[in-house]
């Protein structure tokens, strides 16, 4: 979870629009145990707050001048590694989305959603797990999963390793999980790495991608 602190979550946003880092500050301050302490308008600005800021959470535009969200998320995380990155992206650039997400970014979130979801958003990251518009998962799913051309059945997977496919559809930690089923947290990244190899994916988003295309869980 986020650092105990009398200031809260610190956030910091990374935006090239003015007006729409003025709005998301607005929505963000009037959030419960939640400031932002420093905005940045493209990636290079905010490597240089990494220097005197350790936020909790750092909101990402995709696209920027000087330095894009890509590379800031990748040297951003060379500085602070533990630090969590949420993208921020319109309809129309999520050919963007994959190399955030293989940056490091912990989720991604349309810049349209309302106030519920960003909390939702920030609860879910601070506790470690990871945060998806499911409006944007059909793009991830039609260009990374689309093109597999073999038939996949339930019986290409033993039922445990269904069983915690179920739970990490769910949005269940590791220990989460473990704590659920009654086995070490060890036994279930084990089955979380057999699944990954045995459905070829590249983390637990395309893991997760590939379980829905193939209706091996249910949302």
């Amino acid at each position: 979870m986020h650092k105990q602190n009398t200031k809260g979550i610190e956030i910091i946003i990374v935006d090239d629009h003015a007006i729409f880092r003025k709005g998301l500050r607005s929505i963000l301050n009037r959030m419960e145990d939640i400031t932002v302490i420093a905005e940045a308008e493209n990636g290079r600005d905010f490597i240089k707050l990494l220097a005197i800021h350790n936020p909790d959470l750092v909101f990402m535009d995709v696209r920027m001048p000087v330095m894009d969200g890509i590379e800031a998320t990748r040297s951003g995380l060379k500085i602070q590694p533990g630090l969590k990155i949420l993208a921020l992206s319109m309809f129309g650039e999520e050919e963007y989305l994959q190399d955030m997400i293989e940056a490091g970014v912990a989720g991604f979130l349309l810049k349209n959603v309302r106030k519920a979801e960003f909390q939702l958003a920030i609860k879910r990251i601070l506790e470690g797990k990871n945060y998806y518009s499911m409006e944007l998962i059909p793009f991830f799913t039609n260009k990374f999963i689309a093109k597999a051309k073999r038939n996949v059945s339930e019986s290409h997977f033993t039922p445990r390793e269904l069983e915690i496919l179920q739970y990490i559809a769910k949005g269940l930690t590791s220990q989460e999980i473990a704590d659920a089923l009654f086995i070490s947290r060890r036994t279930v990244e084990g089955h979380k790495a057999n699944l990954i190899e045995k459905t070829g994916s590249n983390n637990i988003l395309n893991l997760l991608i590939y379980a829905i295309k193939h209706d091996l869980v249910k949302l």
